[in-house]
């Protein structure tokens, strides 16, 4: 067995199928991408090489005039343009793209983070599929990653359907913080979506156990994550075989 990931370096645990780091699958040499990992599904590698370099060509330059969505339909490329636009301006008017030369890698991570989930609460599956691996891409360019950051790239995982490497970054941040909030909720959505209900309850029952404590901590990530805390607590407070 390997002793360290063939895409990171970072040493892997005896068993591992995944590395806890950035999510690539063990002993396949390959790392394994979004689509590629989603079951049944034909690998879209090209096509998503060729519209994230196309994409961050265009968001790079800035200088583009991108008005209103286009209204004949929209592709992923054009999903990528929306929302670059000045706030206020009249319909129809000029404006320039973000120039993404002045974001930090938090920043940049961050607005594809929102993009992502902007579009997997959409049903934007397509969509959210084509933005997955870059958003992904940029949080694994800031390693060493914290909770927060790693709990991003498991959400955007999970909406992704990549349940295994939702779950890896889910065990990674419980490894050092058994009891962070954002990776028991992740663990917890993990296990529901898995349809494994002896684990989901495992991970309720902890949520609970120790939410005072870890809200009286004021971490950052918990106010930023407050809507899909207090949503994980409410459902883990249900009665067992209560609605969802």
């Amino acid at each position: 067995m390997s002793s360290g990931c063939a895409g990171c370096g970072d040493p892997l645990e005896p068993g591992a199928k995944f590395c806890h780091n950035c999510g690539r699958p063990v002993g396949g040499g390959r790392s394994e991408t979004v689509d590629q990992a989603r079951p049944g599904g034909p690998s879209r590698l090209p096509w998503i090489a060729a519209g994230i370099a196309i994409v961050a060509l265009v968001a790079y330059l800035g200088g583009g005039a991108y008005g209103s969505r286009n209204s004949s339909g929209s592709s992923a490329p054009q999903t990528a343009l929306d929302g670059f636009g000045i706030p206020g301006s009249a319909p129809g008017a000029i404006s320039r793209g973000p120039d993404i030369s002045q974001l930090t890698p938090q920043e940049s991570a961050d607005r594809l983070y929102n993009r992502v989930m902007l579009l997997a609460g959409q049903g934007k599956t397509d969509s959210v599929l084509f933005f997955a691996p870059m958003a992904i891409s940029a949080y694994e360019m800031m390693s060493p990653l914290n909770a927060d950051q790693r709990y991003d790239i498991g959400h955007i995982a999970e909406v992704a359907g990549v349940l295994p490497m939702a779950k890896a970054q889910a065990d990674t941040i419980l490894a050092g913080h058994p009891t962070h909030l954002l990776g028991l909720i992740l663990g917890a959505r993990v296990a529901s979506l898995e349809k494994n209900e002896t684990s989901r309850r495992a991970f309720d029952a902890r949520i609970l156990s120790v939410y005072d404590a870890e809200m009286a901590k004021r971490l950052p990530e918990y106010d930023r994550h407050a809507d899909e805390i207090a949503q994980a607590v409410s459902g883990a407070r249900r009665p067992a075989g209560g609605a969802t």
